[in-house]
């Protein structure tokens, strides 16, 4: 059996976040630097995949916060260079669409997550590359990874929300295959 070794090609991926500000508005925000490999063969039911995120290249438009953010108050990059997420297990849950389960692990706190997946397809580029497509999404309590910081506000509410809506739109390309003995 073939397993085929997928990496995320990061010119074509974005992985965001937005996070609610002030109780009325959202915050958006994005990492810029991740590294990724998909592990399949060919049954995306029986897929694996590992995600590495550079804390530190975290970005809402705004310096400032992103240092706040960066800062022991949050995911304490000095510390904790890396978000990382690993996969345990796929579920149908549709026509290409699945719910990835892995673990999700910010500073140094691994919880289990869900991800609603779509399969989004399978194409070869102008320059006969292969590639597969997907779009993620999930939502996570910032405080059970231990980011608690929060100032109240006057009018009632708190700073920063304690959801995390984080969504993935990822392409990847076939890195390498490798044969299985059987």
């Amino acid at each position: 059996m073939a397993i085929e070794t997928w990496r995320i090609d990061t010119q074509h991926s974005s992985i965001g976040f937005t996070v609610r500000h002030m109780v009325v508005a959202r915050v958006h925000g994005r990492f810029t630097r991740y590294e990724g490999r998909l592990f399949t063969n060919g049954d995306l039911l029986k897929a694996q995949a590992e995600v590495k995120i550079e804390a530190a290249s975290l970005d809402t438009q705004v310096e400032a916060r992103d240092q706040h953010l960066r800062s022991p108050d949050f995911f304490d990059v000095g510390a904790f260079p890396r978000v990382i997420f690993h996969s345990k297990r796929v579920q149908a849950a549709g026509k290409d669409r699945y719910v990835v389960v892995g673990d999700l692990t910010i500073k140094d706190t691994t919880r289990e997550v869900a991800m609603e997946t779509e399969f989004l397809g399978r194409v070869t580029d102008p320059y006969g590359t292969e590639r597969l497509a997907f779009s993620a999404r999930t939502s996570v309590d910032r405080k059970d990874f231990g980011l608690t910081w929060n100032k109240a506000l006057e009018t009632g509410g708190v700073l920063v929300g304690e959801r995390i809506d984080i969504e993935l739109d990822v392409q990847v390309v076939k890195a390498a295959v490798v044969e299985k003995a059987a």
